[in-house]
């Protein structure tokens, strides 16, 4: 009987267990404008809900009577979520197929987000778990996708979805408070962005008509079939793990804390925001350029370097000169939040002999990768307030920096994990 390894090889084409793989009936192709089109819309979803809550959270707290642990909450839980499910997501592809299990997210975020402007503080809780779940399953899913229907524009696409992510992040936050306004409260701002997913989902739905009255296991077997035995000991598997999470991390700190560092230097909220916003605007082009050079090279270590060093150089800056070189450090932040998010998806799906392959990789690597990100505001700001200062905490991610470099270049190396299947 054939049986399914874990094999590490250079990143060269190998004859893979899809070769002996009795033919059956394939799902029929989407047509490569159709998938990049769902992939964007799919992409917009999976920040937008979460982005929309921060600007909203002081009258979140102030309607509910919240403490500042309890509204810190609201944006910890779906990341923390993110990671719960992230593990259970690849089993869910190989029963239901990628199409099925997108259709499924974009649904129950639409839930969730529902659920989340119900009166009463549980709906509001239980909601922001159930938008976490849902996220979980599009962050796994996607990577497989683009790794099975883009195999030879992996990377690119890898930093087109990366900004299309980032860009609907950007919009969210920047419309929470207009739509509130316009639409009389905070439930309706929030609830506006469960009108997202359900367009995006009415608009995916030929994805998943697309394979009907199909096998929907075909794909998986084209990537080679089965559960990759040994992933979690893999040191591959690994370092592309703890390099997401750091990367997360750094940016989910940054994020939260960056604009509360430069006002606590003397600069004023105004100018921070814009300082902050251009920021965002850098993380754009970040996410895109970095994935898309990350596809041209053989090994990435170059981009690791780069992506850690301008992270370490912006946190650098912040407790140096805060005020002083703030464009410059925004600038440096920017392209690595982007970049260093979007690098890590990207070396997933080049490490990833198949869809399959990246499907598990990215189910683990997220998994882990977002309890390590969910450590970062809250920590970072537990040691603020303990020491009164930002020395200690921007020390400490500067730590991270070099944690992430580490990783970053083992999970750079040109090597693929694979399904090899063996004749008896």
């Amino acid at each position: 009987m054939p049986r399914t390894t874990l094999d590490q090889q250079p990143t060269r084409s190998y004859p893979t267990a899809s070769t002996r793989v009795p033919s059956r009936p394939a799902r029929i192709a989407a047509h490569p404008l159709t998938a990049l089109i769902g992939i964007l819309l799919v992409s917009v979803n999976m920040r937008a809900a979460v982005s929309a809550v921060s600007p909203l959270l002081t009258d979140i707290s102030t309607h509910y009577g919240l403490s500042s642990t309890a509204g810190g909450l609201l944006t910890t839980l779906p990341v923390l979520l993110m990671g719960i499910t992230a593990s259970f997501v690849p089993g869910l592809v190989r029963r239901l197929g990628p199409e099925r299990v997108v259709l499924g997210a974009l649904l129950l975020l639409a839930a969730g987000v529902g659920l989340r402007v119900m009166s009463g503080v549980t709906p509001l809780f239980a909601g922001s778990i159930v938008v976490g779940a849902a996220i979980a399953m599009l962050n796994v899913t996607m990577p497989g996708l683009v790794k099975r229907d883009f195999p030879d524009r992996a990377a690119m696409m890898t930093g087109v979805y990366s900004t299309a992510m980032i860009v609907g992040a950007t919009f969210a936050a920047a419309l929470s408070v207009p739509m509130e306004h316009a639409f009389g409260g905070w439930q309706g701002s929030l609830a506006s962005w469960s009108v997202l997913a359900l367009v995006s989902a009415a608009l995916w739905l030929p994805q998943v008509l697309g394979g009907a009255g199909q096998d929907r296991t075909a794909p998986a077997a084209a990537a080679g079939s089965g559960r990759l035995p040994g992933l979690w000991r893999h040191p591959l598997a690994w370092q592309l793990a703890v390099f997401m999470g750091i990367m997360s991390l750094l940016a989910y700190t940054l994020i939260a804390w960056m604009p509360t560092v430069l006002t606590d230097h003397g600069m004023s909220r105004g100018t921070a925001g814009l300082i902050f916003a251009f920021c965002n605007l850098v993380q754009v082009a970040g996410a895109f350029l970095v994935p898309l050079a990350a596809g041209r090279m053989t090994s990435q270590r170059l981009l690791v370097v780069l992506m850690a060093g301008s992270y370490a150089v912006g946190i650098a800056g912040l407790m140096i000169a805060p005020a002083a070189g703030a464009w410059i450090w925004a600038t440096l932040l920017g392209l690595a939040m982007g970049g260093g998010f979007g690098l890590a998806m990207a070396l997933v799906v080049l490490r990833a002999g198949g869809a399959v392959v990246a499907s598990q990789l990215s189910g683990m690597s997220q998994m882990v990768g977002y309890f390590i990100a969910a450590c970062g505001p809250v920590g970072v700001g537990a040691l603020h307030q303990l020491t009164g200062g930002w020395t200690l905490p921007l020390t400490l991610l500067l730590v991270c920096c070099g944690v992430a470099l580490a990783a970053g270049l083992g999970a750079a190396r040109p090597v693929t994990l694979r399904a090899v299947g063996h004749r008896p």
